[in-house]
C-alpha cells in the first residue's frame, strides 16, 4: 500500500523550529531534521516546514566547525511554530554554552512559547536551555549521559533519566546523536501514523525504531569512573556472564575478596545486592532479545540464565510490570 494513501491529504502541517547553538552536533541536527524531509517526500505532500533560529545575526558554528545561516533570530520571529527544538553543544566542547547562559532573549522566548502551547524540545545539551527557563521542572526529561549528574544536581526539580529520549506531554528531550532520529520518527508514528514512520525508518537502513524506555549506552568505565577496581571488575564479570549466571560467591572468589566485601561494595555504590543488580541486568538484556529477535520466550529464558520459561516470565512480569509476550505484542501494535 502507497505511503500517501495512509496519510489523509487533509493532513495538518506543522511548523518545526530548531535553536542552533554554538557548537552544536551536526549529526544530532541532521539526525532531528531529515526524518521530517522524508516523511514529506513518503507521504507527497508537505507534513512539516522546517526552519532554524540563530542567537544573532552570524552563522551558527558547529561543533565540525561548519557554519550554518539560520533562517531567523529567536524572539524575533512572528510566525507560528507548533514545536521547537533546542540543539544544544557537543558534551566534549561546552564554549556554547556560556553564551547562551548570558543570552536572555533565549529563555525568555521559551517561555512564552511555553505559554502558547508549543512543544518544546532540547536536542543533547540543548535541555539545559530548557530546564534554565524553568521549563522542565516536574518532567521526566533526558540529557547525553556525559552530563546526565551534573544536570540533576543543577536542576533537581527535573526527573532526569538515562533513557534514549523522553516524551512527557509536550516536552520532548533526547540524549543526542542518532537518538534524535528515533525520536522524530516516534513523533511522526504519534502524528501521522506508525506505517509512515516506519517507512522513514526503512529510507534509513534502520532495523527498527529504537523505544523511548531504552536506555543510553554507557561505557563500563564512565559508569563507575569514581567506583573501586574490585567493583568495576564484578559487574564486568556479570555482563560477560549472562547465559550462565554465576553466584555472588563465585565472583567474590574470582576478585579474591568476600562475599561480604563485595555486598558492601554494591550497597554503597549501586544501592542493591549483587543478586539484585545481577536479575536487573539479566531481565535487561531479555528485553532486548524480545524486542530485537523473534527467538522464542523459551529459548530467551535459557540465553538469561533462567531455568524455565515459567521462571522468566514472572521474574520479567515482577521488574517491567507485564509478561515478555505482553512486551513483545506491544512492538506490533
Amino acid at each position: 500500500m502507497p505511503v500517501d494513501s495512509l496519510v489523509s491529504p487533509q493532513a495538518q502541517q506543522r511548523q518545526i523550529g530548531f535553536v542552533l547553538l554554538p557548537g552544536f552536533s551536526l549529526l544530532s541536527q541532521a539526525c532531528a531534521l531529515e526524518p521530517l524531509q522524508v516523511a514529506n517526500q513518503l507521504a507527497g505532500q508537505t507534513l512539516y516546514r522546517a526552519v532554524t533560529f540563530g542567537l544573532d545575526g552570524r552563522g551558527v558554528a558547529s561543533a565540525a566547525g561548519l557554519n550554518l545561516s539560520p533562517d531567523s533570530l529567536v524572539a524575533s520571529d512572528s510566525r507560528h511554530l507548533d514545536a521547537l527544538f533546542v540543539c544544544g553543544a557537543q558534551p566534549a566542547g561546552e564554549a556554547g554554552l556560556q553564551e547562551v547562559a548570558s543570552n536572555p532573549a533565549l529563555l525568555a522566548w521559551l517561555k512564552r512559547l511555553a505559554e502558547r502551547g508549543v512543544m518544546l524540545g532540547g536536542i543533547s545539551t540543548g535541555t539545559r536551555e530548557l530546564a534554565r527557563a524553568g521549563l522542565l521542572d516536574g518532567y521526566r526529561a533526558t540529557i547525553h549521559w556525559q552530563r546526565a549528574e551534573s544536570f540533576r544536581r543543577d536542576f533537581p526539580q527535573v526527573n532526569v533519566s538515562h533513557q534514549l529520549y523522553e516524551l512527557d506531554r509536550d516536552r520532548v528531550t533526547c540524549g543526542g546523536g542518532t537518538a534524535a532520529m528515533d525520536m522524530m520518527m516516534t513523533l511522526i508514528a504519534q502524528q501521522h501514523g506508525r506505517a509512515l514512520a516506519e517507512k522513514v525508518s526503512e529510507h534509513f537502513v534502520c532495523e527498527r525504531i529504537r523505544l523511548a524506555d531504552e536506555p543510553q549506552h554507557v561505557p563500563l568505565k564512565n559508569r563507575f569512573a569514581h567506583a573501586p577496581q574490585p567493583l568495576v571488575e564484578a559487574v564486568t564479570l556479570m555482563e560477560a556472564n549472562i547465559e550462565e549466571p554465576l553466584s555472588t560467591h563465585e565472583i567474590g572468589e574470582h576478585l579474591g575478596i568476600s562475599r561480604r566485601q563485595l555486598e558492601r561494595l554494591f550497597k554503597k555504590h549501586l544501592q542493591a545486592v549483587p543478586s539484585r543488580y545481577y536479575l536487573d541486568l539479566r531481565l535487561a538484556r531479555s528485553r532486548q532479545l524480545l524486542r530485537e529477535s523473534d527467538q522464542p520466550i523459551g529459548e530467551i529464558a535459557l540465553a538469561t540464565g533462567f531455568s524455565s520459561a515459567a521462571h522468566f516470565s514472572t521474574a520479567f512480569r515482577n521488574h517491567f510490570g507485564r509478561s515478555p509476550r505482553d512486551e513483545r505484542l506491544m512492538l506490533q501494535v
